[in-house]
């Protein structure tokens, strides 16, 4: 039985799923660490010649990359990409995120991988996707999610279209949408016995998920001007307000007995409680609301609507939000080597995943690595003596 690479906790539902990463930024890298996550061995290959690292050091600051095995391999020398290719001979799933053609040039695109092992699932994610008029042009999340449609109705009524950091494109839209297609893959391949190509470009992804905004819309729901429909602060029952002391609540209050809660907490009455869906009284009310949150602290409207169904919740910085109550005792965040950090998800009942290992440099697990992964120790001197693996 072949001994598990050293930073391999090997629990979770994908345990035994073994993963080729070229490492990058952003979303690819997230898709292999929630595969990590969820108990596959992934071995991470980095550019070589970055700084060596302490023996067994870990880097604290990185949470991307936690889970992983990291090797750094010299990727313009030619025994450099045979390593990679022997490494994806025994592997089940490979992961990259570099632009278009980056990885035929490099003689590690999906013809070459594939026909080295016919079953790996090659997952490939890119920002306007391998095909169109835009599939060569530079962007960044803000820009893809611009082109999908789903940066313009982001918003207040009146103002410019607010990116929501890079959640929407690189994450939700990339590295997760490429997770979701990789897992299908290896479904399919229970049957066919075959791999395949998976494309996730973070355009597709981003305009996908804007499906139910498009269904409103078509159902003559929504409106095109921001801050005017139900989702997007242009009603005073979905909003967020300032208190007091200067925190913010967030209110959800859409379905009529929640409605009602909330209003009530505000101090209406079911005589002067205005109606919820008049929406030409909507920015007015948003106005009225938010000058009656402003009279108490975020504490005390807490209190207020503790346990009533008005859908009131602090609005809680990325520093606070692993110390609120429900998140303490789901464990939503877990300490990893001194970090905090959000905690694998979701949740199983048989086969729980392990607590994460901290980010390796380069070099740390190289050797080991290297044998587990198809190389032998004469091959694997050569190769670090000659510095084309570090």
């Amino acid at each position: 039985m072949t001994t598990p690479s050293p930073g391999y906790r090997g629990a979770g539902p994908l345990a035994g799923l073994r993963v080729v990463e070229l490492a990058g930024l952003g979303p690819a890298p997230f898709c292999a660490m929630v595969l990590a996550d969820l108990g596959a061995e992934v071995i991470r290959v980095e550019r070589a010649g970055l700084p060596p690292p302490a023996p067994d050091a870990v880097d604290r600051r990185l949470i991307l990359t936690r889970g992983r095995q990291a090797v750094g391999v010299d990727l313009k020398d030619p025994r450099g990409i045979d390593a990679v290719l022997r490494m994806v001979e025994h592997a089940d799933v490979l992961v990259e995120g570099f632009r278009p053609g980056v990885c035929e040039r490099l003689g590690l695109g999906p013809d070459v991988c594939l026909g080295r092992n016919p079953r790996l699932v090659y997952g490939r994610v890119t920002g306007y996707g391998r095909e169109g008029p835009l599939a060569d042009e530079a962007g960044h999340d803000i820009n893809y999610i611009a082109v999908a449609g789903a940066l313009a109705p982001i918003g207040r009524r009146g103002g410019a279209p607010v990116p929501p950091l890079n959640l929407v494109g690189d994450f939700g839209g990339g590295g997760m949408l490429l997770t979701l297609g990789i897992l299908a893959a290896l479904h399919e391949r229970t049957r066919s016995d075959l791999g395949q190509v998976v494309d996730a470009a973070m355009v597709d992804g981003a305009a996908l998920l804007t499906t139910m905004i498009h269904e409103v819309r078509g159902l003559s729901l929504w409106h095109d001007e921001r801050g005017t429909n139900f989702l997007d602060t242009g009603s005073h029952y979905y909003n967020v307000y300032e208190t007091a002391d200067g925190e913010f609540v967030a209110v959800g209050a859409m379905e009529p007995r929640f409605y009602r809660a909330f209003m009530t907490g505000l101090g209406f009455t079911d005589d002067d409680m205005p109606p919820q869906d008049d929406q030409a009284r909507w920015e007015s009310l948003t106005d009225l609301v938010a000058d009656i949150f402003r009279g108490r602290t975020r504490a005390e409207w807490l209190d207020v609507f503790d346990g009533t169904e008005a859908c009131v919740t602090p609005v809680l910085s990325l520093g606070d939000a692993p110390d609120h109550p429900h998140n303490r005792h789901r464990a939503t965040f877990v300490d990893v080597g001194g970090t905090t950090e959000p905690s694998p998800a979701p949740r199983f009942s048989r086969t729980p995943p392990a607590t994460p290992s901290p980010a390796p440099g380069p070099g740390v697990h190289a050797t080991a690595s290297l044998a587990r992964w198809g190389l032998t120790d004469p091959e694997i001197d050569v190769l670090v003596t000659d510095g084309v693996v570090d």
